[in-house]
C-alpha cells in the first residue's frame, strides 16, 4: 500500500523542477512504489496466522528509531513537540481506520483487486475538499469522481462483499486524513506526521492485544474476521523476520516517495501512484496464481483514469 500522503503533506522544494528532475522525481516514485508492494504481500502472506494486532506492532516496533532517526534529520526531535498534537493524534487515527481496514481487505480479497479500490482515495480528497476546505470543485472533476465511482461498482461484479466495502473505506478515511494533512502541512512536517501515526498504531496494537489477544473473541468468520480477532501466537523466526522487515521497506518506501515530491511538481509524479496496481497485478499472479478478470480490469482501468484526471486537472494540490 503506497501513500499519497506526500502530495499533500509534503512542499514541493522547487515550483518549476527541471526537466532532469522530474524524471528523477518519476523513478524515485516508481521505485517507491515498487517497494511498498512487498509489505503488501508480507502481510496477505502472515494474515492466515497471525492476529492484524500482532503483526502492526512487530512493524511499528521496528519502525520507531527509523522514524526517529528520520525526525533527527529533518528539522530535529523538537519537532514532536508541537502544539498541534491533539489535531495529529486526530489524523494518526483516521489512519489507523484506514490503514486497518486495508489490511484486513487484503487478508480476504486477492492485491490486485483491492490497490486499485485503495486508490478511489483521491476521488474521496475531492468530495471532501469542497465542504472541509471550501476549494472549487470543477464540473470535470466531479465527473471524474462519478466515473471513478462507477469503476468500483463494474470490479465488485460479485455483489458488495464486506471486504469490497473495507478497500473502499480505507480510501474514504485516507481521503479525510490527507484532507487533514493539507492543513497540518503548513506547519508540520511529514516526518512528525508520521512518527505519530506509528505511535498511534503501536498504542492500537497493544490494546486490540489485551482485548482480543487471547482469542475469546474469535469465531470462525471471514478472513477479515479472522485476521482481526485470532490470538496472539509466538512467530516462527522466518515470519518475525519478514514482518519485522515490514518496518524497514515502509521507512525506505516512504523516502523514495517523500524524495519524489521533493524534486518534482506533486501532478507530474502523482499519477504514478497508480504503478502500484501493476506491481500488484504481477505479484498477485506470482505469489498465488491470481489472474483478474475482465470486470476487475475494467473497473480498475476506470478508477486509474478518473484518479489520475483528479490528480493532475489542478496545477495546484494544496
Amino acid at each position: 500500500m503506497t501513500s499519497l500522503e506526500d502530495a499533500y503533506a509534503v512542499p514541493t522544494v522547487a515550483a518549476l523542477a527541471r526537466p532532469n528532475e522530474r524524471l528523477k522525481g518519476i523513478l524515485f516514485l516508481c521505485g517507491g512504489a515498487f517497494i511498498f508492494t512487498f509489505q503488501d504481500i508480507i502481510i496477505k502472506l502472515v494474515s492466515g496466522r497471525y492476529p492484524l494486532s500482532e503483526v502492526l506492532a512487530i512493524r511499528c516496533v521496528v519502525a520507531v528509531p527509523l522514524l526517529l532517526v528520520l525526525v533527527h534529520f529533518d528539522g530535529g526531535l523538537a519537532g514532536l513537540l508541537t502544539r498541534r498534537w491533539r489535531l495529529l493524534l486526530l489524523r494518526a487515527v483516521l489512519l489507523l481506520v484506514c490503514y486497518s481496514c486495508y489490511y484486513l481487505a487484503i487478508a480476504a480479497i486477492p492485491l490486485a483487486e483491492a490497490v486499485p479500490l485503495y486508490y478511489t482515495a483521491p476521488l474521496f480528497i475531492v468530495l471532501l475538499s469542497g465542504p472541509l476546505l471550501g476549494e472549487r470543485v470543477g464540473l470535470g472533476r466531479w465527473i471524474a469522481v462519478a466515473v471513478g465511482f462507477a469503476g468500483v461498482v463494474i470490479a465488485d461484479s460479485r455483489g458488495a462483499s464486506s471486504a469490497i466495502l473495507l478497500a473502499v473505506g480505507s480510501a474514504a478515511f485516507y481521503g479525510l486524513a490527507q484532507v487533514m494533512a493539507r492543513r497540518l502541512g503548513v506547519t508540520e512536517r511529514a516526518s512528525v506526521m508520521t512518527f505519530f501515526h506509528n505511535l498511534v498504531f503501536l498504542l492500537a496494537a497493544t490494546v486490540m492485544a489485551l482485548w482480543t489477544g487471547d482469542g475469546s473473541y474469535a469465531d470462525g468468520g471471514d478472513a477479515s474476521m479472522q485476521f482481526l480477532l485470532r490470538p496472539w501466537v509466538a512467530p516462527t523466526g522466518f515470519d518475525f523476520a519478514i514482518v519485522a522487515a515490514t518496518g524497514f521497506i515502509a521507512a525506505l518506501g516512504s523516502f523514495c516517495l517523500t524524495h519524489a515530491y521533493r524534486i518534482a511538481e506533486a501532478n507530474v509524479v502523482a499519477p504514478f501512484e497508480f504503478t502500484s496496481i501493476i506491481w500488484a497485478v504481477i505479484g498477485g499472479l506470482v505469489v498465488w496464481g491470481y489472474v483478474p478478470d475482465a470486470a476487475m480490469i475494467t473497473g480498475a482501468l476506470l478508477i486509474v483514469a478518473a484518479g489520475v484526471y483528479v490528480l493532475t486537472s489542478s496545477r495546484e494540490v494544496r
